[in-house]
């Protein structure tokens, strides 16, 4: 395989596939596709590890290591059989066999793994429901395709996170609810219902051009193809952050606040990221100049009963129009009522599903 015939796909959260995009593009892929479920592209193994560690938007990188058409399960044996495992996967490899089958000869998912795993163990790899890769066979209209996870954990999780909070917003929504709010890195961001800081640390990695993965392992370390020197390469070391803060968060909740602080401790961005513990009600406009406020605050079927909600969110349209004056506001929220709570002039994006439900983000010009 050469450095550029690998076919590659980046999951992205349903209904954000297009805002995905704009990051290939920003690491030179302009070739690169989005679609149902994520962005296409092709290139080699290099490119596998680069995306892994850039990407902030993705959920999972996948490497399509090959196809090939099966009509029985009997033609599927042979064909795995005869597949070239070697190229992906060392000898010894734990391996988890994931299948789904659609419209196809082959409809029995469980008896397609049985056959993939009797291939692979005749190559020499270990096929173990807790493996250290995933190679996932979707047999659809009776073309098998194999693709191996290349990230391992979901790319979400950085690395350097710890203390989470009651209703965590993930890391690459909200990077990509950044992007969809205009936010490019040039300008302050402030949650005031910042929990676990998720929205504030991420700004901060975004403006000093941190690679998102730079804290974790991936899985694609343990594959044949992975070179330890070449990626090493790829690595960008990270220098120490100075100040002063250009990001900030605050929350009532004392506990979370210390959490939050760990994080961005964790991140290497403590310098530049503010956080306070404090209320709605006395949250005060950041010396300099405006920005974008972003926020994920409480709704009825997350926490709490929507009903006694709408005063939160009256109380953080009253703060926004007498305190952030050129400010941009962006809120996410599975209630369009509560958005509309505020009295800002919101803009709703597209449904978006999230823990079970559909959220939107609504976003503001600068107030006046």
């Amino acid at each position: 395989m050469t450095d550029t015939d690998l076919e590659i796909f980046a999951v992205a959260p349903p209904g954000l596939e297009p805002a995905l995009l704009p990051e290939f593009r920003a690491l030179g892929y302009k070739d690169a596709r989005y679609g149902a479920g994520g962005v296409t592209m092709m290139g080699g193994w290099a490119d596998v590890w680069r995306l892994n560690l850039e990407l902030r938007g993705a959920t999972k990188v996948l490497a399509r290591i090959g196809s090939f058409r099966a009509m029985s399960l009997a033609g599927l044996d042979h064909r795995a059989d005869e597949f070239p495992w070697d190229e992906t996967f060392y000898s010894g490899t734990t391996v988890r066999v994931e299948a789904t089958c659609k419209r196809s000869k082959i409809y029995h998912a469980g008896a397609a793994i049985e056959r993939v795993e009797r291939a692979l163990l005749k190559a020499g790899m270990k096929p173990s429901a807790d493996g250290e890769v995933t190679l996932k066979v979707r047999i659809e209209q009776n073309i098998v395709t194999l693709s191996v996870d290349t990230s391992g954990e979901s790319l979400h999780k950085r690395g350097h996170k710890e203390a989470v909070g009651k209703a965590p917003m993930r890391e690459n929504l909200a990077a990509l609810f950044l992007r969809q709010a205009g936010y490019d890195g040039a300008e302050p961001v402030l949650d005031p219902m910042c929990g676990s800081g998720t929205f504030v640390i991420e700004a901060a990695e975004i403006a000093e051009g941190l690679q998102a993965g730079r804290s974790r392992r991936f899985a694609f370390e343990a594959l044949a193809s992975f070179d330890a020197v070449d990626y090493k390469a790829l690595r960008r070391a990270v220098s120490v952050v100075k100040g002063p803060a250009r990001f900030f968060g605050s929350d009532r909740d004392a506990g979370t606040l210390k959490g939050a602080a760990a994080n961005a401790d964790r991140a290497g961005l403590s310098a530049i990221c503010d956080f306070q513990c404090k209320p709605l009600s006395e949250l005060k406009r950041p010396d300099g100049a405006a920005g974008l406020v972003i926020v994920n605050p409480p709704y009825g079927g997350r926490i709490g009963d929507k009903k006694q909600l709408y005063a939160l969110y009256a109380s953080l349209g009253t703060a926004m129009k007498t305190q952030f004056s050129g400010w941009r506001v962006a809120i996410v929220t599975s209630e369009p009522g509560l958005a509309q709570a505020t009295g800002l002039p919101l803009s709703q994006g597209p449904a978006i599903p999230h823990g079970g439900m559909k959220v939107w983000l609504f976003q503001t010009p600068p107030l006046k």
